[in-house]
């Protein structure tokens, strides 16, 4: 091989490596003339080397621009990958970040848990928190999933279709950041698990577009106040439709809105979402889909307290459709233990029993989730009997108490009760937050994220003297008000290193 060859053969490599990490491929007007082997061999490792360096670092892309310059850290169990717009045609024209978690301890993921955002500044903002959600974890870990969250970088007045259609742009990225992120995690079967897709407005367009393009990769879709059109909107010719194929009608899906989005309220912003779901529902299940439609009696277009149905659904749908070994197909629901209820109605019965038309019923996968969506569209109190689990890791440093926990699969974490010796010492917090439905430790945004920044799992005890022996337990306590066992007691000594 020339010396030519050898350094043209570096930038190749060069480029193939930056062109699978996202970066723009490096151009060579012409190979370099005189030089030795040795000095293409150092050149060669060298770019190697800065390029896996970089290709590693959590975050890549540029720096972004307000507000979504402001996110959490991405360090293991967490991992990040953005992209810049692209100008090609087809592209995405709209940057874009992408950070995944995965749970400890997981070989091998089985499927991803998608948590997608709605349009515009605010909801795509809120994006950058929503796989630091210790309840979409909890859902995420139960089944050996990663949890992901997108966040497109939509300025204001920008189409939202240029990235909540699947087809310009936003699905090839997804699956983009799907290999590039199991590189990042050393998890590269991230890249070909099934889906669980949870989507907003905008998202539930999203997700539901994602749907019926990827049959065969979606386990369930979930979505809230948001369908694809199926067909053409005269007032707003921007949108481009769907079509349904076969292999969708095997998919769970849920159509969740609130009853303010045109189910008993006709006029407003929101009041043709319910016209849009009908349809959406009525062609798949016409045609004997597996979906339904939960109306949240209590919201418009804010996500309230639709997590408490939609995680224990996705859990059901999960444990019957993940397939026991990678590689495998999603397993076919069979419809024996279907529930049907009327899709604006409070009552759901066994298949068996329903006596109207079933192919104009909401289809529920069991018994369990068809009581659950009694409740939640009575008033949306979900029950739950199972205490979350107990908080670990409990330490004490410089007056300043630490823990570690996992959420409650059913209720999430509203607080956790501090205790000193015995006694009551705090509440964390002491009034919970949530304007949007129940409190919760972590607060939420509207499109159903953690608030930034994010809550830490902390106390300081500024009673405690130097030197002073105490035993602490920390308690954790749902939204339903169902607390755990303690943690183990903890006796510990105050050092004081601040002065």
């Amino acid at each position: 091989m020339t010396k030519s060859s050898l350094i043209t053969q570096a930038f190749i490599a060069f480029s193939d490596i930056r062109a699978f990490a996202g970066a723009a491929v490096v151009r060579v007007a012409a190979p370099v003339a005189g030089g030795k082997r040795d000095f293409a061999i150092l050149l060669l490792r060298s770019i190697v080397t800065v390029t896996v360096l970089w290709l590693l670092t959590p975050t890549v892309g540029l720096a972004q621009n307000p507000p979504f310059d402001v996110f959490p850290d991405a360090t293991p169990p967490y991992y990040r990958v953005r992209y810049e717009a692209s100008e090609q045609p087809g592209a995405l024209s709209i940057p874009v970040n992408y950070t995944i978690w995965i749970p400890d301890g997981v070989e091998t993921l089985r499927g991803v848990v998608v948590h997608q955002h709605g349009c515009g500044v605010g909801s795509c903002k809120s994006g950058l928190t929503g796989a630091y959600d210790l309840h979409w974890q909890a859902l995420a870990r139960k089944h050996d999933c990663a949890l992901l969250s997108p966040a497109y970088e939509q300025p204001e007045h920008v189409d939202c279709q240029r990235w909540c259609d699947p087809r310009n742009g936003s699905d090839d990225a997804f699956q983009k950041c799907l290999r590039d992120l199991g590189t990042l995690s050393n998890h590269p079967e991230l890249a070909s698990v099934p889906w669980a897709l949870w989507g907003h407005s905008g998202g539930g367009h999203w997700a539901g577009g994602i749907t019926l393009l990827h049959p065969q990769r979606v386990a369930a879709a979930w979505l809230r106040s948001g369908v694809p059109l199926l067909e053409p909107n005269t007032e707003r010719p921007n949108i481009k439709t769907h079509t349904v194929p076969d292999a969708a009608l095997h998919i769970p899906i849920m159509c969740n809105l609130g009853t303010q989005e045109g189910v008993t309220v006709s006029e407003g912003r929101f009041s043709q979402v319910w016209p849009s779901v009908e349809l959406f529902f009525g062609t798949i299940r016409g045609r004997g889909g597996l979906i339904g439609v939960a109306v949240d009696p209590l919201s418009s277009h804010e996500c309230g307290n639709q997590r408490y149905l939609a995680i224990p659904w996705l859990d059901a749908c999960l444990s019957l459709r993940l397939p026991k070994s990678h590689g495998k197909p999603l397993e076919r629901l069979t419809t024996q233990a279907a529930w049907l209820a009327k899709p604006t109605g409070s009552v759901a019965v066994p298949a068996a029993q329903f006596d109207g038309d079933p192919l104009k019923s909401a289809w529920l996968p069991g018994e369990m989730i068809a009581r659950s969506w009694m409740e939640y569209v009575r008033d949306t109190a979900v029950s739950d009997s199972t205490p979350p689990p107990a908080p670990t890791n409990v330490r004490l440093s410089n007056h300043k108490l630490t823990w570690e926990a996992q959420a409650d699969l059913q209720s999430g974490i509203a607080r956790f009760i501090i205790e000193r010796d015995g006694k009551h010492l705090a509440s964390v917090p002491e009034q919970g937050r949530n304007r949007y439905g129940r409190p919760v430790f972590q607060n939420l945004q509207y499109s159903d994220t953690p608030t930034q920044p994010l809550v830490p799992m902390q106390f300081t005890d500024e009673e405690t003297q130097p030197n002073a022996h105490h035993t602490y337990r920390v308690i954790a306590e749902n939204t339903v008000g169902l607390q755990s066992k303690p943690t183990a007691a903890s006796d510990m000594v105050q050092r004081d290193s601040r002065r």
